[in-house]
């Protein structure tokens, strides 16, 4: 753990990535110190060997769907959600300073940004689309390298982090591009951050069900009895019974006690109850855009 007043938060990818942020967003650039993982595996290690404060992990984007490897690791692994954020992902071309699009050979990016923006690449079909490991890391080997004729998609932190000119803005083809991002801690520090939480109205919790016929519509009945809102229900296959499922559901609730009482109120009827974390539900987005610099943050906030 840190020994000074900053957060040490692990992300995934590097400097100028979207996980980072979504990280300064929700802790602020002061407070935070950000280590970069290539992985959300290791992304979780770190967490989990409280090596860092907290970890920020995607969880699900509203172009590409749900992350699921990353709700496996949420039932799996020894971490608990404290948090979420969304952020509106803006996805930018970018470049050397002095080159055009004419220019450019090569694009390369994680591939959910290059899927994301695959229709503004549909109409410059000299340009290749590389998949790579992260938006951010493309664009800091771009300057590293020095590398003409190559591009890379990522926000405008990145740009003006490595000196980039942005040869176009907002290319992804879907403007309602939204990434829901989880904070996470270890098990054992939950207890300290949650008793500084001022509201926690959401909760993530998974479970499989009893073998018993109509047992998920019965739990579903339960939470509306209890007017919990369900935002969300994933279904995860248990590996070596086929056709049977974990559901890892997030509900939304005014009441906290009334929220611990449908969980009781559901026992009965399901197995292996796990809670995956207990937080603030996100009311507002941030536009990834609006941060830049070190020393440009717009800390803007818009309702969902």
């Amino acid at each position: 753990m840190t020994n000074n007043l900053k957060k040490r938060v692990a992300i995934q990818g590097g400097q100028g990535s979207f996980h980072e942020i979504a990280s300064i967003f929700h802790f602020g650039i002061e407070n935070i110190d950000t280590l970069p993982f290539e992985t959300f595996s290791d992304l979780v290690d770190s967490v989990e060997k409280h090596k860092v404060d907290f970890g920020l992990m995607a969880i699900e984007n509203t172009v590409a769907g749900s992350l699921m490897p990353n709700y496996v690791l949420l039932e799996e692994r020894d971490i608990f959600i404290v948090g979420e954020i969304l952020l509106r992902i803006e996805q930018n071309f970018l470049a050397l300073e002095g080159q055009n699009i004419a220019d450019i050979k090569e694009v390369h990016s994680h591939p959910i940004a290059l899927m994301q923006c695959a229709r503004f690449f549909k109409d410059f079909p000299h340009i290749k689309l590389i998949e790579s490991d992260d938006t951010a890391n493309s664009a800091r080997r771009i300057k590293e390298q020095n590398l003409k004729g190559i591009g890379a998609i990522a926000g405008q932190r990145a740009a003006d982090l490595f000196g980039l000119s942005v040869l176009q803005s907002g290319i992804e083809t879907n403007k309602r591009n939204f990434t829901r991002f989880l904070v996470i801690t270890s098990k054992n520090g939950r207890k300290d951050e949650m008793s500084q939480l001022q509201t926690i109205n959401k909760a993530s919790i998974s479970f499989s069900l009893l073998h018993k016929t109509g047992s998920l519509s019965k739990v579903l009945s339960i939470f509306s009895f209890y007017n919990i809102n369900l935002s969300k229900i994933q279904s995860i296959p248990i590996i070596g019974k086929e056709w049977e499922y974990h559901f890892i559901v997030d509900l939304v609730f005014e009441d906290f006690e009334i929220y611990k009482q449908s969980l009781v109120a559901i026992k009965p009827l399901i197995d292996q109850l796990q809670v995956l974390g207990e937080y603030p539900k996100a009311e507002t987005y941030y536009m990834s855009n609006d941060i830049t610099s070190d020393v440009d943050v717009q800390a803007v906030q818009y309702k969902v």
